[in-house]
């Protein structure tokens, strides 16, 4: 073959510059997709999820409308990346909660603060608490999944308690619920600049759950 020979492979540059491209969503931690992220939260706790527009989303980061679909693809994805996102966060202190070896209500603790941290700092007030019926059926099967396991973690974490004796026995279903309820409904009243931190409200709500389910902060 001589040297002026063109290979197959050599003739096809585009299909080349193809198979170089990163593929979008690649990394769900990526720096400028977690930005879009914390920008499309706070514009949905502004107006809405139907209130908001791709482009003000984009604008948010000095974007132009095509640029942010080179990390999603319209604006449902988005959505479900910021529940992602904030599972993600939530998953990871439960599987660290769970090989702690703590007692179980340093284990409630940590995972109130995780939680109370998850859902006013992370994602601007919004995190788990989007609206859900925006989602594909596919997307809010694959939350509501995530979900599960959290709240079952946190069912766990009161059983051992209950277990060992640091908890009164009750009904650790209803408990999670009532707990977990009362956090995601943080953002409905929590004020940015108002004078309590995400901090002290994490540990006013740790506090008030952990002193209500030892057994002798029950009366009587």
């Amino acid at each position: 073959m001589s040297e002026s020979t063109t290979s197959p492979r050599a003739a096809q540059p585009g299909r080349a510059r193809r198979r170089r491209r990163r593929p979008r969503n690649a990394d769900p931690q990526a720096s400028t997709r977690v930005d879009i992220l914390k920008s499309a939260a706070a514009a949905f706790r502004r107006l809405g999820y139907h209130g908001a527009t791709v482009e003000e989303i984009a604008a948010a980061r000095h974007m132009k409308k095509g640029n942010l679909y080179y990390y999603f693809k319209n604006k449902e994805e988005i959505l479900f990346a910021c529940h992602q996102y904030s599972l993600d966060q939530l998953m990871k202190i439960l599987h660290e909660v769970q090989q702690s070896g703590l007692g179980a209500d340093e284990k409630l603790r940590r995972l109130v603060h995780a939680f109370v941290h998850t859902i006013l700092d992370e994602l601007h007030g919004t995190a788990l608490f989007l609206e859900l019926e925006a989602l594909t059926p596919a997307h809010l099967k694959a939350v509501i999944v995530r979900r599960d396991e959290f709240d079952h973690g946190v069912r766990a974490v009161l059983e051992e308690g209950m277990a060992s004796g640091d908890f009164a026995r009750g009904d650790q279903k209803l408990l999670a619920f009532a707990l977990l309820g009362a956090v995601n409904w943080i953002p409905r009243w929590f004020n940015p600049g108002g004078a309590a931190s995400s901090h002290q409200i994490a540990d006013l709500f740790t506090d008030f759950f952990i002193g209500g389910l030892r057994r002798g902060g029950r009366s009587g």
